[in-house]
């Protein structure tokens, strides 16, 4: 169901100006009864003839052999569920070939990908040697359009990679600790306007590794139920009771909380050590924006500290690319824990922590990814310099802030097509992730391979990374997008939405 309310932030008793009194609009339409009908009735259908292809290769009546348990293996353990497997071998290997493909070039707005064949039904592939060429990138995280090649814009990253080489071999606490990563965090710090920041070389790791080093036993984290998996293993790995709570629900959040407080630990009742909240910015499966000002209002009310991860926000929504805090016209201050990762918006890698000096000083001492793993290379971090620079202005230019406001009306244009189109979306409408359901599991791998035949390239997701019934195809904007290019997808999009109704 699409909603629209206003969402206003007060600090210190007055409204923060007028980015904080925006409207809060978000789309969860829900399909017609006949949609979720076929669709579970596709399931059906599948399953049926998994059964039924089971029996066969039970019977060695299949042509192919690859589903099969190899007899030196029979006695081991199961490493995976029984459905799993069944899913796996007779659903999603039917539409693999969709997802996975391998590109040879630039993940700009256009890329160039190898082309495939299977000759066992999708277990293994070959490649033929030819490339298509000028595929129009609908999938990835390139929202500022930083991920290119131009010789001019990354002369200061070769020239970082010439004096420093391509790897660190070591830990920051031992032989690993580098003027260029120290001039990183300083601008990030800068750039998000807190104390100060750490970085750490891959994304995944900076959640799953910072939440076990601020939370354990005897601790409460409380979890929105559409949280990233990074998310959710650092809440598992920590120790610490997890609850969670319904997406973006205020109501909800606070039962959880007010119980939390009231009731304390179970059996013991005594007071929880911490109550961490962990959030997301933008949601990557729904391209929903979080609730920030009215979840600071409510973890202020409790006492509770405030986990904010900006992986898909950073750089991508606010006016100046500051995020969702900056979106919501908050107080940085007023989030515990920032973090952040450098893949998406910044054409690089790794992640960031930042907030206030006693917070980070003790990650940098006990979280692992800071203390154990090797830290990223000099070029990367002066990639993420560049960009960083280059939206904040510091290199002379306008041309982060046109990148940003460029991606806004990106955002935005390709939304109202869509919705032209009467298509279910999901999401923000000021999100450049932009989920289209598809449902039925036939529909998304046929539409896929429809788009590349007309170079175009998408990504599907499925389950288990959605609900089974809530197949999709998730496209990402860029500002490096044209109009000619957005044109062009919807165009094809409404093709093939017309045909697969039809056929399907």
């Amino acid at each position: 169901m699409a909603r629209t309310e206003p969402c206003v932030c007060k600090q210190n008793g007055t409204a923060n100006g007028s980015l904080c009194k925006r409207e809060y609009k978000e789309s969860f339409e829900e399909a017609p009864l006949y949609i979720p009908v076929l669709t579970y009735l596709g399931y059906g259908i599948l399953i049926l003839f998994g059964y039924l292809r089971d029996f066969m290769r039970r019977w060695r009546l299949e042509q192919c052999h690859m589903a099969e348990e190899r007899e030196e293996q029979k006695d081991f353990v199961p490493l995976y569920q029984d459905f799993e497997n069944f899913y796996t071998r007779n659903i999603y290997m039917r539409i693999r070939d969709t997802f996975n493909r391998p590109i040879c070039s630039v993940p700009g707005p256009q890329f160039d990908l190898m082309e495939r064949v299977t000759d066992d039904y999708n277990w293994t592939y070959r490649h033929t040697g030819k490339v298509i060429k000028d595929v129009i990138n609908m999938g990835s995280y390139n929202y500022l359009g930083f991920a290119e090649n131009n010789d001019e814009s990354l002369s200061t990253v070769m020239n970082v990679l010439k004096r420093y080489g391509a790897g660190v071999c070591s830990t920051r606490h031992e032989m690993g600790q580098m003027d260029k990563l120290q001039e990183l965090e300083n601008l990030v710090a800068e750039f998000l306007k807190v104390e100060t920041a750490m970085v750490c070389s891959m994304g995944f790791a900076t959640n799953s590794t910072s939440i076990p080093a601020l939370v354990g036993k005897g601790c409460l984290n409380l979890s929105d139920e559409l949280n990233h998996t990074s998310l959710i293993l650092g809440a598992r790995l920590s120790g610490a009771t997890i609850r969670v709570f319904h997406h973006n629900n205020m109501e909800n959040l606070e039962k959880l909380l007010r119980d939390a407080v009231v009731s304390g630990q179970p059996r013991t009742h005594r007071a929880w050590k911490k109550i961490l909240i962990v959030v997301e910015g933008i949601y990557s499966m729904e391209g929903s924006i979080v609730r920030l000002p009215e979840i600071i209002a409510i973890k202020k009310k409790y006492k509770a500290y405030l986990y904010l991860d900006e992986a898909h926000s950073i750089g991508a929504v606010g006016p100046t690319g500051q995020g969702v805090v900056e979106y919501f016209g908050v107080n940085p201050a007023d989030v515990d824990v920032l973090m952040g990762t450098f893949t998406k918006s910044f054409g690089a890698m790794g992640g960031y922590i930042a907030g206030k000096r006693d917070l980070v000083d003790y990650l940098r001492n006990h979280s692992h990814s800071a203390f154990y793993a090797a830290p990223m290379s000099a070029s990367i971090a002066e990639q993420i310099i560049r960009v960083t620079k280059c939206i904040m202005g510091y290199d002379g230019t306008l041309s982060g802030k046109q990148r940003v406001k460029q991606l806004a009306e990106n955002t935005r244009y390709f939304r109202q097509k869509l919705q032209a189109l009467n298509l279910i979306t999901y999401g923000n409408e000021d999100s450049p992730v932009v989920p289209v359901l598809m449902y039925m599991p036939s529909k998304v791998g046929a539409f896929a391979r429809h788009m590349l035949k007309k170079k175009i390239g998408v990504v599907i997701v499925g389950f288990p990374a959605t609900p089974i019934a809530e197949a999709r195809v998730r496209f990402c904007i860029s500002a490096a997008h044209t109009k000619d290019m957005l044109d062009k997808v919807c165009y094809f999009i409404l093709i093939a939405d017309t045909f697969f109704f039809v056929v399907l």
